[in-house]
């Protein structure tokens, strides 16, 4: 079973998330405060976290770079359930690692369907575990990244981005694609958060971030190395 972890301070919504998830078959915890929930992301490890951004102790933008920053929790992915509307708090939501985003008041079909869709595109696929692009090395089972030889550390999303990339190589893929692929489907915020990873992907890369092209109109490309 699918462990899910929501970290929301308003009971009823939290028991109300928790009730659909389980008819659905998921194993599903709750916690109320920021500080204790982001302790039970690094304990647990769970498979997805549904997190509500106004929370006491620490709220839900803390926490998102917290997870960020730490080797045990970059590569959860993150729901983010929030009564903030406006596209600039959805966005810094999206920048800073959430998969997705819900607005209150939602509806619980959504939310499952939505939460279905992210646990969808996580999942190990078969086939080879490991993948090697010039200096880029992949190990896809535990969503491990090494450039020339050395850790580092890539957030899910980014890690997605760069592999679905290197996969194939000269060949310009198409924004629209790289958003179905990454989260499912495309919109204007989710369309502005790909330009921002991809800014703080070829950052982290350093002087390997020039074999990440744009593509005028199109939209992004690796470099084929000979």
């Amino acid at each position: 079973m699918e462990k899910v972890l929501i970290i929301e301070d308003e009971v009823d919504i939290a028991q109300l998330v928790a009730f659909n998830l389980e008819r659905n078959g998921y194993l599903v915890d709750q916690v109320h405060d920021g500080r204790e929930g982001l302790k039970k992301i690094l304990k647990d490890q769970p498979d997805l976290v549904i997190l509500d951004l106004m929370l006491p102790g620490l709220d839900g933008y803390k926490i998102l770079k917290k997870m960020q920053r730490d080797p045990r929790s970059h590569s959860i992915p993150v729901l983010m359930l929030t009564a903030k509307s406006q596209i600039d708090d959805r966005l810094k939501g999206l920048e800073l690692g959430a998969d997705d985003y819900l607005t209150k008041p939602f509806s619980p079909k959504e939310l499952i369907l939505r939460a279905k869709a992210i646990l969808k595109r996580n999942r190990v696929t078969p086939g080879s575990s490991t993948f090697s692009h010039g200096p880029f090395h992949f190990d896809k089972d535990n969503l491990c990244f090494s450039l020339n030889q050395e850790p580092l550390s890539l957030s899910l999303i980014e890690f997605k981005l760069l592999l679905y990339l290197c996969q194939r190589p000269g060949q310009p893929q198409d924004r629209n694609d790289l958003l179905k692929v990454i989260w499912g489907y495309s919109d204007e915020i989710h369309s502005r958060t790909l330009d921002t990873h991809m800014k703080r992907l070829r950052q982290k890369l350093g002087q390997e971030g020039t074999l990440i092209e744009t593509i005028r109109g199109t939209g992004y490309q690796i470099r084929q190395i000979e």
